[in-house]
């Protein structure tokens, strides 16, 4: 039973609730004045740093839309209205996924949604049953949503995947609840993600690669007879984004000591694959 008396802890606590009180007033002119003062906590040891992160996630969210996470159409892995269940199996064991788009003509008309749960129902004594048969309404949502917004409505509706849509109403893409999470918390892996360390350096062409953001910096400078260094940073993919100074985007590209590195696939944590070009 407690005494009433301050603990020990207490003013680290009352530290951190009179910065968190200062958040509340207004104090703050923008979200670059709230992560000095987290940053600020964290360099004083009252935040760890997975405790930033995530905050800086949770900031990073609601100023992101649906078009800067989706999947893109083309990249949806999708299953025909009419077909057959059991003409579906393989795809479905392939890529393991949970659910799937149920497509009409083509990729750009989303007409449901496929659980693979629901399939697994009726695998052994309906296989003739048509897609159409067994799939649920497609959750729509347009490209500008806001990433927060999305993320309340997927815990009130208590749904996991949202077909993105344009202006004109056509499929653009999908978007999950993991794609939101890993937002705030970072990567989420699973026994079905390919693993990014098996293969560092890819070369597709006499003067064209495909780097893995976490190729060592001294694995890198073996493989190309290179010199890169950087003392703050151990991976290419950290030497990219110090000397950048951001997270860069899909597209960027970064010229450094003759080679030319593209950014193919990265997120608002890290870079995850780069393609290099030789000059």
């Amino acid at each position: 039973m407690s005494d009433g008396s301050p603990s020990s802890s207490q003013p680290h606590q009352r530290s951190l609730l009179e910065r968190i009180s200062f958040f509340l007033t207004g104090e703050p002119q923008d979200h670059q004045d709230l992560l000095e003062i987290l940053r600020d906590s964290q360099q004083k040891h009252l935040l760890d740093t997975d405790a930033l992160n995530m905050m800086e996630g949770v900031m990073q969210v609601s100023e992101m839309r649906v078009r800067d996470i989706m999947i893109p159409r083309s990249q949806m892995v999708v299953v025909p209205r009419d077909a057959e269940l059991e003409t579906i199996f393989p795809l479905v064991v392939e890529f393991a996924h949970s659910r799937f788009p149920v497509i009409e003509e083509d990729r750009s008309k989303v007409v449901g949604i496929l659980l693979a749960k629901d399939l697994l129902a009726h695998a052994l004594h309906e296989k003739n049953l048509k897609v159409e048969a067994i799939m649920r309404p497609a959750y729509v949502v347009p490209e500008s949503k806001r990433l927060n917004v999305l993320l309340k409505e997927f815990r009130t509706e208590r749904n996991h995947m949202a077909i993105v849509v344009d202006e004109y109403g056509n499929a653009a893409g999908l978007v999950t609840i993991e794609d939101v999470l890993e937002q705030i918390v970072g990567k989420i892996e699973d026994e079905h993600d390919e693993d990014e360390n098996q293969e560092y350096i890819l070369q597709r062409s006499e003067r064209e690669y495909i780097i893995n953001a976490l190729t060592p910096i001294e694995e890198f400078n073996e493989y190309f007879s290179a010199s890169l260094e950087d003392d703050d940073c151990d991976t290419i993919g950290g030497l990219v984004v110090q000397r950048l100074e951001h997270f860069p985007k899909k597209g960027e590209k970064l010229e450094l000591d003759g080679f030319s590195f593209e950014v193919l696939r990265g997120d608002t944590r890290r870079v995850h694959l780069l393609k290099l070009k030789l000059r």
